[in-house]
């Protein structure tokens, strides 16, 4: 079956697109690699998922990458991404790493030699990976970054103030809350000061299964911030709830809420 596709694949000389679920059959293991490297130059998008029995070192080829996606189960799936942070992928802009994550400083690595032209970056939003040192590397090496998904510790502020301060561009920021990440106080606080006007959405993402904890006081007084802020356009704000034992945002929030996208301050609310 796989000589097959292989030969179908091998054919498509301007193919552009490619998503890969691998699962655990036995009889494919051997034959899921030769699909990668039957892979035409003119790649621009690369999804690969599930089980992993591929070498990364097998996409180094694909030098006309602009998206690519890795969503693995294990952190011992990425197999041979020590050879994968070396290489550099000049139109690369997308970057999604969910669930499971390689080490730390292999992904700083590749993102020194890449991070430059990304406008999308995701690393571990499904599991919480979150590494200060990561943060710190986003900062340094990821400067023109539109979106972002990430975590910061309760005693990380000031790596998330560096953020804001280089990533100058940001527009759409997915912050994870609860448990061991900043509180949303602080993390609303650190937002309404030091992101730049380029912000219009604001997720939070409760992925420790603490559900929203903040009180009315403390989202009225964001609110005041971002509204009293010079040259902010309207915020669309998204809350991600992952515990079916707690509700989304209290009453007396949404009357909050209610109140300041009639005054314009908040343009879309959304709950998951």
């Amino acid at each position: 079956m796989c000589k097959g596709l292989t030969d179908l694949i091998s054919a498509q000389k301007n193919l552009k697109t490619f998503d890969i679920k691998q699962v655990e059959v036995d009889e494919l293991e051997d034959e899921i690699p030769s699909l990668i490297t039957a892979l035409p130059n003119t790649l621009i998008k690369l999804n690969i998922s599930g089980e992993n029995n591929i070498s990364l070192s097998l996409i180094t080829k694909l030098t006309d990458l602009q998206e690519l996606k890795l969503f693995f189960n294990h952190n011992e799936d990425f197999r041979d991404f020590e050879e994968l942070q070396y290489v550099v992928f000049p139109r690369l802009q997308i970057l999604k790493i969910e669930r499971a994550c390689p080490g730390y400083e292999l992904l700083i690595k590749f993102l020194e030699n890449n991070g430059k032209n990304l406008k999308e970056l995701y690393i571990g939003d499904i599991e919480g990976y979150s590494d200060n040192s990561l943060n710190l590397a986003i900062a340094k090496f990821c400067p023109n970054l539109r979106k972002l998904s990430a975590g910061f510790k309760n005693n990380e502020s000031e790596t998330l103030k560096i953020v804001f301060k280089s990533c100058q561009y940001l527009e759409s920021f997915n912050i994870w809350c609860g448990g061991e990440f900043l509180s949303e106080k602080e993390t609303l606080e650190v937002i309404a000061k030091y992101s730049h006007k380029n912000i219009y959405e604001l997720i939070l993402n409760y992925l420790d299964y603490t559900g929203p904890k903040l009180l009315p006081e403390e989202l009225e007084d964001f609110f005041i911030s971002w509204k009293n802020r010079i040259s902010q356009g309207s915020l669309s704000l998204v809350v991600i709830n992952y515990d079916t034992n707690s509700s989304d945002i209290n009453d007396k929030n949404l009357e909050i809420i209610d109140k300041y996208i009639k005054l314009g301050v908040i343009k879309r609310f959304t709950t998951y």
